[in-house]
Protein backbone atom coordinates (compact mmCIF):
# COMPACT_ATOMS: atom_id res chain seq x y z
CA UNK A 1 0.00 0.00 0.00
CA UNK A 2 2.98 2.40 1.18
CA UNK A 3 5.08 1.84 -2.20
CA UNK A 4 1.79 2.32 -4.22
CA UNK A 5 0.89 5.61 -2.60
CA UNK A 6 3.68 6.76 -3.05
CA UNK A 7 4.63 5.96 -6.66
CA UNK A 8 1.02 7.46 -6.89
CA UNK A 9 2.61 10.71 -5.16
CA UNK A 10 5.39 10.85 -7.64
CA UNK A 11 3.06 10.88 -10.63
CA UNK A 12 1.06 13.39 -9.27
CA UNK A 13 3.97 15.48 -8.24
CA UNK A 14 5.42 15.03 -12.02
CA UNK A 15 2.13 15.92 -13.38
CA UNK A 16 1.50 18.66 -11.25
CA UNK A 17 5.29 20.06 -12.14
CA UNK A 18 6.22 19.68 -15.62
CA UNK A 19 2.99 18.94 -17.52
CA UNK A 20 2.15 22.85 -17.62
CA UNK A 21 6.31 23.09 -18.62
CA UNK A 22 5.66 20.37 -21.40
CA UNK A 23 2.73 22.71 -23.05
CA UNK A 24 4.97 25.86 -22.64
CA UNK A 25 7.44 24.37 -24.80
CA UNK A 26 5.44 22.98 -27.54
CA UNK A 27 3.34 25.99 -27.56
CA UNK A 28 6.80 27.98 -27.99
CA UNK A 29 7.04 25.84 -31.26
CA UNK A 30 4.02 27.25 -32.57
CA UNK A 31 2.97 30.45 -34.80
CA UNK A 32 -0.55 30.42 -33.38
CA UNK A 33 -1.85 33.16 -31.18
CA UNK A 34 -3.96 32.50 -28.50
CA UNK A 35 -6.22 35.56 -28.32
CA UNK A 36 -8.80 36.12 -25.70
CA UNK A 37 -12.64 37.97 -26.49
CA UNK A 38 -15.58 38.33 -23.66
CA UNK A 39 -18.08 36.19 -25.64
CA UNK A 40 -21.30 37.88 -23.67
CA UNK A 41 -20.58 41.33 -25.42
CA UNK A 42 -23.36 41.60 -28.13
CA UNK A 43 -22.99 42.63 -31.01
CA UNK A 44 -19.42 42.97 -30.74
CA UNK A 45 -18.60 38.97 -29.87
CA UNK A 46 -21.10 36.67 -28.76
CA UNK A 47 -21.88 33.02 -29.52
CA UNK A 48 -23.96 31.72 -32.15
CA UNK A 49 -26.66 28.68 -31.62
CA UNK A 50 -24.04 26.08 -33.40
CA UNK A 51 -21.83 26.84 -30.76
CA UNK A 52 -19.67 29.07 -33.40
CA UNK A 53 -18.50 32.78 -32.25
CA UNK A 54 -19.69 35.77 -33.81
CA UNK A 55 -19.75 39.95 -33.69
CA UNK A 56 -18.21 42.57 -34.82
CA UNK A 57 -15.02 42.03 -33.02
CA UNK A 58 -14.85 38.12 -34.17
CA UNK A 59 -15.38 39.22 -37.37
CA UNK A 60 -12.74 42.01 -37.76
CA UNK A 61 -10.16 39.49 -35.98
CA UNK A 62 -10.42 36.68 -38.02
CA UNK A 63 -10.84 38.53 -41.27
CA UNK A 64 -7.31 40.17 -40.61
CA UNK A 65 -6.17 36.89 -39.21
CA UNK A 66 -7.10 35.61 -42.63
CA UNK A 67 -5.52 38.42 -44.84
CA UNK A 68 -2.21 38.92 -43.05
CA UNK A 69 -1.76 34.90 -43.09
CA UNK A 70 -1.23 34.12 -39.11
CA UNK A 71 -3.11 31.58 -37.48
CA UNK A 72 -4.87 31.99 -34.17
CA UNK A 73 -7.22 30.15 -31.05
CA UNK A 74 -10.10 32.59 -29.92
CA UNK A 75 -10.60 31.91 -26.29
CA UNK A 76 -13.61 33.06 -24.59
CA UNK A 77 -13.20 34.55 -21.04
CA UNK A 78 -14.46 36.67 -18.90
CA UNK A 79 -13.20 40.21 -19.98
CA UNK A 80 -11.46 41.37 -16.59
CA UNK A 81 -10.48 37.83 -16.60
CA UNK A 82 -9.08 37.87 -20.01
CA UNK A 83 -7.46 41.01 -19.75
CA UNK A 84 -5.11 40.11 -16.67
CA UNK A 85 -4.65 36.89 -19.22
CA UNK A 86 -2.95 38.91 -21.11
CA UNK A 87 -0.87 40.27 -18.64
CA UNK A 88 0.61 37.17 -17.52
CA UNK A 89 1.02 36.09 -20.70
CA UNK A 90 -1.54 33.10 -20.97
CA UNK A 91 -3.17 34.68 -23.19
CA UNK A 92 -1.78 36.77 -26.67
CA UNK A 93 -3.75 39.74 -27.91
CA UNK A 94 -7.31 40.52 -26.36
CA UNK A 95 -9.74 41.93 -28.86
CA UNK A 96 -13.20 42.27 -26.22
CA UNK A 97 -14.88 45.68 -26.99
CA UNK A 98 -11.59 46.92 -24.82
CA UNK A 99 -11.73 50.86 -24.56
CA UNK A 100 -8.32 52.74 -24.99
CA UNK A 101 -7.64 54.72 -22.01
CA UNK A 102 -4.29 56.26 -20.54
CA UNK A 103 -4.26 53.91 -17.11
CA UNK A 104 -3.72 50.77 -19.65
CA UNK A 105 -1.86 52.38 -22.15
CA UNK A 106 0.79 51.96 -19.58
CA UNK A 107 0.69 48.02 -19.27
CA UNK A 108 -0.67 47.39 -22.65
CA UNK A 109 0.55 47.75 -26.29
CA UNK A 110 -2.98 48.83 -28.29
CA UNK A 111 -3.93 48.90 -31.90
CA UNK A 112 -4.98 51.83 -34.34
CA UNK A 113 -8.51 52.56 -32.96
CA UNK A 114 -11.03 50.57 -34.85
CA UNK A 115 -14.61 51.54 -33.08
CA UNK A 116 -15.69 54.63 -31.49
CA UNK A 117 -18.07 54.44 -28.34
CA UNK A 118 -19.68 56.50 -25.47
CA UNK A 119 -21.23 55.20 -22.31
CA UNK A 120 -24.88 55.60 -21.39
CA UNK A 121 -27.01 54.24 -18.42
CA UNK A 122 -30.13 52.28 -18.58
CA UNK A 123 -32.97 51.42 -16.05
CA UNK A 124 -35.25 48.38 -16.60
CA UNK A 125 -38.11 49.21 -18.37
CA UNK A 126 -40.81 49.41 -15.76
CA UNK A 127 -38.32 51.60 -13.15
CA UNK A 128 -39.68 55.46 -13.28
CA UNK A 129 -35.92 57.06 -12.64
CA UNK A 130 -35.53 59.59 -15.41
CA UNK A 131 -32.73 61.85 -14.20
CA UNK A 132 -29.46 60.51 -12.82
CA UNK A 133 -30.40 62.22 -9.58
CA UNK A 134 -32.62 59.92 -9.10
CA UNK A 135 -30.21 57.42 -8.26
CA UNK A 136 -29.05 58.58 -5.11
CA UNK A 137 -28.88 56.27 -2.27
CA UNK A 138 -29.71 53.64 -5.20
CA UNK A 139 -27.38 50.51 -6.26
CA UNK A 140 -25.70 50.83 -9.85
CA UNK A 141 -24.71 47.67 -11.53
CA UNK A 142 -21.23 47.91 -13.12
CA UNK A 143 -18.97 45.42 -15.30
CA UNK A 144 -15.90 44.76 -13.81
CA UNK A 145 -12.49 46.47 -15.57
CA UNK A 146 -14.77 48.17 -18.29
CA UNK A 147 -14.56 51.88 -19.75
CA UNK A 148 -18.19 52.49 -18.70
CA UNK A 149 -17.47 51.17 -14.80
CA UNK A 150 -14.78 53.39 -14.53
CA UNK A 151 -16.92 56.13 -15.88
CA UNK A 152 -19.82 55.42 -13.31
CA UNK A 153 -17.17 55.62 -10.44
CA UNK A 154 -16.22 59.01 -11.26
CA UNK A 155 -19.82 60.42 -11.12
CA UNK A 156 -20.67 58.41 -7.85
CA UNK A 157 -19.80 60.97 -5.56
CA UNK A 158 -21.64 63.61 -7.53
CA UNK A 159 -24.97 61.30 -7.63
CA UNK A 160 -24.86 59.39 -4.25
CA UNK A 161 -25.32 56.10 -6.06
CA UNK A 162 -24.21 52.85 -4.47
CA UNK A 163 -22.26 50.15 -6.89
CA UNK A 164 -22.14 46.29 -7.34
CA UNK A 165 -19.61 45.06 -9.99
CA UNK A 166 -20.32 41.98 -12.10
CA UNK A 167 -17.76 39.97 -14.13
CA UNK A 168 -20.48 39.43 -17.23
CA UNK A 169 -22.72 42.00 -18.86
CA UNK A 170 -25.60 39.48 -18.69
CA UNK A 171 -25.86 39.04 -14.85
CA UNK A 172 -25.26 42.74 -14.78
CA UNK A 173 -27.97 43.29 -16.83
CA UNK A 174 -30.32 41.08 -14.82
CA UNK A 175 -29.73 42.30 -11.89
CA UNK A 176 -31.44 45.64 -13.18
CA UNK A 177 -33.92 43.70 -14.70
CA UNK A 178 -34.83 42.31 -11.41
CA UNK A 179 -34.99 44.98 -9.24
CA UNK A 180 -31.73 44.32 -6.96
CA UNK A 181 -29.85 47.47 -9.11
CA UNK A 182 -31.62 50.73 -10.04
CA UNK A 183 -29.33 51.09 -12.86
CA UNK A 184 -26.10 49.96 -15.28
CA UNK A 185 -23.61 52.18 -17.07
CA UNK A 186 -22.55 50.13 -20.64
CA UNK A 187 -21.30 51.44 -23.81
CA UNK A 188 -23.72 52.81 -26.48
CA UNK A 189 -23.70 50.10 -29.27
CA UNK A 190 -23.99 47.44 -26.67
CA UNK A 191 -26.72 48.59 -24.54
CA UNK A 192 -28.91 49.27 -28.03
CA UNK A 193 -28.07 45.92 -29.20
CA UNK A 194 -29.29 43.73 -26.36
CA UNK A 195 -32.25 45.99 -25.59
CA UNK A 196 -33.39 45.58 -29.53
CA UNK A 197 -32.69 41.87 -28.85
CA UNK A 198 -35.33 41.74 -26.50
CA UNK A 199 -33.64 42.71 -22.54
CA UNK A 200 -36.21 44.82 -20.72
CA UNK A 201 -34.10 48.14 -20.49
CA UNK A 202 -34.85 51.25 -21.35
CA UNK A 203 -31.94 54.48 -21.78
CA UNK A 204 -33.46 57.35 -20.22
CA UNK A 205 -31.25 60.00 -21.80
CA UNK A 206 -29.60 60.62 -25.36
CA UNK A 207 -26.71 62.13 -23.56
CA UNK A 208 -23.13 59.28 -24.73
CA UNK A 209 -20.69 60.35 -22.03
CA UNK A 210 -17.07 59.76 -22.23
CA UNK A 211 -16.63 58.90 -25.71
CA UNK A 212 -13.80 57.23 -26.73
CA UNK A 213 -12.27 53.92 -28.92
CA UNK A 214 -12.30 50.34 -28.73
CA UNK A 215 -8.52 48.92 -29.46
CA UNK A 216 -7.32 45.35 -30.28
CA UNK A 217 -4.28 45.10 -27.52
CA UNK A 218 -1.55 43.06 -26.29
CA UNK A 219 1.24 43.37 -23.25
CA UNK A 220 3.59 45.90 -23.38
CA UNK A 221 6.41 45.27 -25.68
CA UNK A 222 4.96 41.67 -26.35
CA UNK A 223 3.55 40.18 -29.91
CA UNK A 224 4.72 43.28 -31.76
CA UNK A 225 4.17 40.76 -34.72
CA UNK A 226 0.89 40.07 -34.26
CA UNK A 227 -0.19 43.91 -32.94
CA UNK A 228 1.57 45.27 -36.46
CA UNK A 229 -0.01 42.45 -38.65
CA UNK A 230 -3.41 43.46 -36.67
CA UNK A 231 -2.69 47.26 -37.85
CA UNK A 232 -2.03 46.25 -41.33
CA UNK A 233 -5.48 44.64 -41.99
CA UNK A 234 -6.86 46.74 -40.31
CA UNK A 235 -5.96 49.76 -42.48
CA UNK A 236 -6.64 47.41 -45.58
CA UNK A 237 -10.38 46.19 -44.61
CA UNK A 238 -11.22 49.51 -43.95
CA UNK A 239 -10.11 50.67 -47.21
CA UNK A 240 -11.50 48.13 -49.01
CA UNK A 241 -15.10 48.65 -47.37
CA UNK A 242 -15.09 45.36 -45.49
CA UNK A 243 -15.06 46.68 -42.13
CA UNK A 244 -18.10 49.17 -42.99
CA UNK A 245 -19.97 45.81 -44.01
CA UNK A 246 -19.41 43.98 -40.91
CA UNK A 247 -20.47 47.01 -38.77
CA UNK A 248 -23.15 47.03 -40.55
CA UNK A 249 -24.51 43.66 -40.78
CA UNK A 250 -25.15 44.28 -36.91
CA UNK A 251 -25.67 47.66 -36.41
CA UNK A 252 -26.90 49.19 -39.70
CA UNK A 253 -25.97 52.14 -41.49
CA UNK A 254 -26.14 54.65 -38.83
CA UNK A 255 -24.99 52.19 -36.19
CA UNK A 256 -28.26 53.04 -34.24
CA UNK A 257 -30.36 50.25 -35.66
CA UNK A 258 -30.44 46.46 -36.04
CA UNK A 259 -30.12 45.57 -39.44
CA UNK A 260 -29.78 41.42 -39.16
CA UNK A 261 -27.45 38.62 -37.29
CA UNK A 262 -29.69 38.75 -34.53
CA UNK A 263 -27.81 37.14 -31.49
CA UNK A 264 -31.82 35.52 -30.43
CA UNK A 265 -33.09 35.07 -33.90
CA UNK A 266 -36.59 35.75 -32.59
CA UNK A 267 -37.23 32.04 -31.97
CA UNK A 268 -39.20 30.28 -29.38
CA UNK A 269 -38.33 31.34 -25.52
CA UNK A 270 -40.06 28.21 -24.39
CA UNK A 271 -37.88 26.02 -21.92
CA UNK A 272 -37.92 22.61 -24.82
CA UNK A 273 -37.70 25.10 -27.65
CA UNK A 274 -34.06 26.41 -25.94
CA UNK A 275 -32.88 22.92 -24.93
CA UNK A 276 -33.60 21.38 -28.25
CA UNK A 277 -31.82 24.40 -30.35
CA UNK A 278 -29.15 24.81 -28.38
CA UNK A 279 -28.57 21.54 -27.18
CA UNK A 280 -24.87 20.98 -29.03
CA UNK A 281 -24.05 23.52 -26.81
CA UNK A 282 -25.12 22.09 -23.57
CA UNK A 283 -23.40 18.50 -24.52
CA UNK A 284 -20.33 20.21 -25.14
CA UNK A 285 -20.68 21.73 -21.37
CA UNK A 286 -22.15 18.44 -20.19
CA UNK A 287 -19.12 16.38 -21.62
CA UNK A 288 -16.43 19.29 -20.45
CA UNK A 289 -17.82 19.15 -16.49
CA UNK A 290 -17.77 15.02 -16.46
CA UNK A 291 -14.30 15.01 -17.70
CA UNK A 292 -13.34 18.04 -14.98
CA UNK A 293 -15.13 15.96 -12.42
CA UNK A 294 -13.45 12.30 -13.01
CA UNK A 295 -10.01 13.56 -13.53
CA UNK A 296 -10.51 16.14 -10.72
CA UNK A 297 -12.04 12.86 -8.64
CA UNK A 298 -9.50 10.49 -9.52
CA UNK A 299 -6.54 12.68 -8.89
CA UNK A 300 -7.91 14.07 -5.61
CA UNK A 301 -8.95 10.90 -4.19
CA UNK A 302 -4.60 9.73 -5.01
CA UNK A 303 -3.64 13.25 -3.49
CA UNK A 304 -5.96 12.96 -0.46
CA UNK A 305 -5.61 9.63 0.44
CA UNK A 306 -1.70 9.95 0.37
CA UNK A 307 -2.18 13.21 2.66
CA UNK A 308 -4.25 11.46 5.19
CA UNK A 309 -1.37 8.43 5.54
CA UNK A 310 1.12 10.93 5.71
CA UNK A 311 -1.14 12.59 8.76
CA UNK A 312 -0.79 9.47 10.89
CA UNK A 313 2.96 8.70 9.69
CA UNK A 314 5.01 7.77 12.64
CA UNK A 315 7.61 10.41 11.50
CA UNK A 316 6.80 14.04 12.92
CA UNK A 317 7.76 15.65 9.65
CA UNK A 318 5.25 13.61 7.46
CA UNK A 319 2.16 14.35 9.75
CA UNK A 320 3.73 18.37 9.73
CA UNK A 321 3.89 18.15 5.88
CA UNK A 322 0.09 16.56 6.14
CA UNK A 323 -1.31 18.80 8.06
CA UNK A 324 0.51 22.36 6.71
CA UNK A 325 -0.74 21.36 2.78
CA UNK A 326 -4.07 20.18 4.56
CA UNK A 327 -4.46 23.88 6.53
CA UNK A 328 -3.28 25.42 3.32
CA UNK A 329 -5.82 24.47 0.28
CA UNK A 330 -8.68 24.11 2.59
CA UNK A 331 -7.92 27.77 3.67
CA UNK A 332 -7.70 29.19 -0.24
CA UNK A 333 -11.27 29.88 -1.59
CA UNK A 334 -11.30 27.65 -4.96
CA UNK A 335 -11.77 30.43 -7.15
CA UNK A 336 -8.49 32.14 -5.72
CA UNK A 337 -6.38 29.05 -6.16
CA UNK A 338 -8.17 29.17 -9.97
CA UNK A 339 -6.41 32.49 -10.48
CA UNK A 340 -3.19 31.95 -8.51
CA UNK A 341 -2.37 28.83 -10.73
CA UNK A 342 -3.66 30.01 -13.79
CA UNK A 343 -2.62 33.91 -13.91
CA UNK A 344 -0.29 34.24 -11.16
CA UNK A 345 2.06 31.45 -12.10
CA UNK A 346 2.95 32.16 -15.20
CA UNK A 347 3.36 35.99 -14.56
CA UNK A 348 6.33 34.92 -12.14
CA UNK A 349 7.28 31.61 -13.78
CA UNK A 350 7.23 33.04 -17.32
CA UNK A 351 5.23 29.77 -18.72
CA UNK A 352 1.93 28.93 -20.01
CA UNK A 353 -0.36 26.73 -18.47
CA UNK A 354 -3.39 25.42 -20.41
CA UNK A 355 -6.61 25.96 -19.00
CA UNK A 356 -7.66 22.29 -18.22
CA UNK A 357 -4.58 21.68 -16.87
CA UNK A 358 -5.07 24.90 -14.23
CA UNK A 359 -8.34 23.46 -13.66
CA UNK A 360 -7.36 20.03 -12.62
CA UNK A 361 -4.73 21.52 -10.67
CA UNK A 362 -6.87 23.43 -8.67
CA UNK A 363 -9.25 20.40 -7.98
CA UNK A 364 -6.65 17.97 -6.66
CA UNK A 365 -5.09 20.64 -4.43
CA UNK A 366 -8.17 21.68 -3.11
CA UNK A 367 -10.61 18.74 -3.55
CA UNK A 368 -7.34 16.75 -2.15
CA UNK A 369 -7.13 18.68 0.98
CA UNK A 370 -10.69 18.21 2.24
CA UNK A 371 -10.04 14.31 1.17
CA UNK A 372 -7.27 14.38 3.46
CA UNK A 373 -8.70 15.53 6.17
CA UNK A 374 -11.59 13.20 6.75
CA UNK A 375 -9.39 9.64 5.19
CA UNK A 376 -6.92 10.61 8.54
CA UNK A 377 -10.01 11.31 10.49
CA UNK A 378 -11.00 7.97 9.10
CA UNK A 379 -7.81 6.29 10.41
CA UNK A 380 -7.36 8.13 13.60
CA UNK A 381 -11.37 6.82 14.80
CA UNK A 382 -10.19 3.10 14.27
CA UNK A 383 -9.46 1.75 17.90
CA UNK A 384 -5.44 2.54 19.05
CA UNK A 385 -6.07 -1.26 20.19
CA UNK A 386 -6.24 -2.24 17.14
CA UNK A 387 -2.61 -0.90 16.06
CA UNK A 388 -1.01 -2.04 19.38
CA UNK A 389 -2.39 -5.57 19.11
CA UNK A 390 -0.89 -5.59 15.49
CA UNK A 391 2.58 -4.41 16.25
CA UNK A 392 2.25 -6.74 19.30
CA UNK A 393 1.69 -9.59 17.09
CA UNK A 394 5.40 -8.90 15.04
CA UNK A 395 3.84 -6.17 12.26
CA UNK A 396 5.78 -3.48 11.59
CA UNK A 397 3.69 -0.11 11.36
CA UNK A 398 3.23 -0.11 7.80
CA UNK A 399 1.95 -3.57 7.62
CA UNK A 400 -0.34 -2.56 10.58
CA UNK A 401 -1.99 0.49 8.71
CA UNK A 402 -2.33 -1.66 5.44
CA UNK A 403 -3.94 -5.08 6.82
CA UNK A 404 -5.54 -3.87 10.03
CA UNK A 405 -6.01 -0.18 10.37
CA UNK A 406 -7.09 0.91 6.51
CA UNK A 407 -9.72 -1.55 5.94
CA UNK A 408 -11.63 -0.63 9.23
CA UNK A 409 -10.86 3.51 8.31
CA UNK A 410 -11.80 3.00 4.61
CA UNK A 411 -15.40 1.77 5.62
CA UNK A 412 -15.92 4.61 8.02
CA UNK A 413 -15.00 7.25 5.45
CA UNK A 414 -16.91 5.76 2.31
CA UNK A 415 -19.52 8.12 3.35
CA UNK A 416 -17.53 11.11 3.04
CA UNK A 417 -15.43 10.30 -0.33
CA UNK A 418 -19.22 9.76 -1.39
CA UNK A 419 -19.79 13.61 -0.71
CA UNK A 420 -16.84 15.16 -1.56
CA UNK A 421 -16.69 13.40 -5.45
CA UNK A 422 -20.71 15.36 -5.34
CA UNK A 423 -18.50 18.49 -4.36
CA UNK A 424 -16.34 18.18 -6.85
CA UNK A 425 -18.66 18.13 -9.72
CA UNK A 426 -20.29 20.86 -8.45
CA UNK A 427 -17.17 23.24 -7.90
CA UNK A 428 -16.27 22.79 -11.43
CA UNK A 429 -18.64 25.73 -11.88
CA UNK A 430 -15.74 28.28 -10.51
CA UNK A 431 -13.73 27.23 -13.45
CA UNK A 432 -15.93 29.22 -15.87
CA UNK A 433 -13.36 31.86 -14.45
CA UNK A 434 -10.27 30.95 -16.04
CA UNK A 435 -11.76 30.24 -19.55
CA UNK A 436 -13.36 26.77 -19.21
CA UNK A 437 -16.27 26.22 -21.32
CA UNK A 438 -18.11 23.56 -18.81
CA UNK A 439 -21.98 23.78 -18.33
CA UNK A 440 -22.33 26.69 -16.27
CA UNK A 441 -19.76 28.47 -18.63
CA UNK A 442 -22.12 27.20 -21.70
CA UNK A 443 -25.14 28.79 -19.70
CA UNK A 444 -23.59 31.99 -19.64
CA UNK A 445 -22.90 32.18 -23.24
CA UNK A 446 -26.80 31.21 -24.15
CA UNK A 447 -28.53 33.29 -22.03
CA UNK A 448 -25.84 36.62 -23.54
CA UNK A 449 -27.35 35.32 -26.78
CA UNK A 450 -31.02 34.75 -26.18
CA UNK A 451 -31.81 36.75 -22.89
CA UNK A 452 -33.89 33.80 -21.84
CA UNK A 453 -31.90 34.17 -17.90
CA UNK A 454 -35.06 31.88 -16.39
CA UNK A 455 -35.36 29.11 -18.99
CA UNK A 456 -31.57 28.73 -19.51
CA UNK A 457 -30.51 28.45 -15.72
CA UNK A 458 -33.47 26.04 -14.82
CA UNK A 459 -32.00 23.54 -17.68
CA UNK A 460 -28.71 24.10 -16.04
CA UNK A 461 -29.92 23.63 -13.00
CA UNK A 462 -31.58 20.27 -14.29
CA UNK A 463 -28.70 18.69 -15.69
CA UNK A 464 -26.74 19.36 -12.55
CA UNK A 465 -29.66 17.82 -10.46
CA UNK A 466 -29.01 14.55 -13.02
CA UNK A 467 -26.01 14.58 -12.97
CA UNK A 468 -25.65 15.04 -9.38
CA UNK A 469 -28.11 12.44 -8.91
CA UNK A 470 -26.22 9.59 -11.30
CA UNK A 471 -23.55 9.96 -9.21
CA UNK A 472 -24.61 9.47 -5.89
CA UNK A 473 -26.27 6.16 -7.36
CA UNK A 474 -22.93 5.15 -8.77
CA UNK A 475 -21.37 6.67 -5.14
CA UNK A 476 -23.58 4.06 -3.25
CA UNK A 477 -23.35 1.07 -5.32
CA UNK A 478 -19.63 1.46 -4.61
CA UNK A 479 -20.18 2.05 -0.89
CA UNK A 480 -22.88 -1.28 -0.68
CA UNK A 481 -19.63 -3.49 -2.10
CA UNK A 482 -16.95 -1.87 -0.22
CA UNK A 483 -19.03 -2.68 2.75
CA UNK A 484 -20.22 -6.06 1.72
Amino acid sequence: MFKFLTRSFSFLLIFTLFVPFVFSAADAKKTTYNITTDVTYPPFEFQKENGQYTGIDVEIIHTIAKREGFAMNLKPISFNSGAQMVLSGQMDAIIAGMSITPERQKVYDFSRPYYRTGVVWAVSSKSKIKNLSQLRGQTVALKTGTASADYAKSIQKKYGFKVSYFNDSNTMYNDVVVGNSAATFEDLPVMQYAIKNGLELRIPSSKVANAGWYGFAVKKGKNRALLRAFNKGLVAIQKDGTYDRIVKKYLGQSQKHYSGNSASDAKSSGIWSLLVSNWPGFLSGIIKTIQLTVVGIILASIWGVLLGVCGVAELKILRAFSKTVIYIFRGLPLLVLAFFIYIGLPHVLDIKIPAFIAGIITLTLNEGAYTGAFVRGGFEAVDKGQMEAARSNGLTYWQSMYHIVMPQGIRIMVPSFVNQFIITLKDTSILQAIGIVELTRTGNLIVARTQQGFQIWAIVALMYLVMITLLTWLSNWVQSKVKA
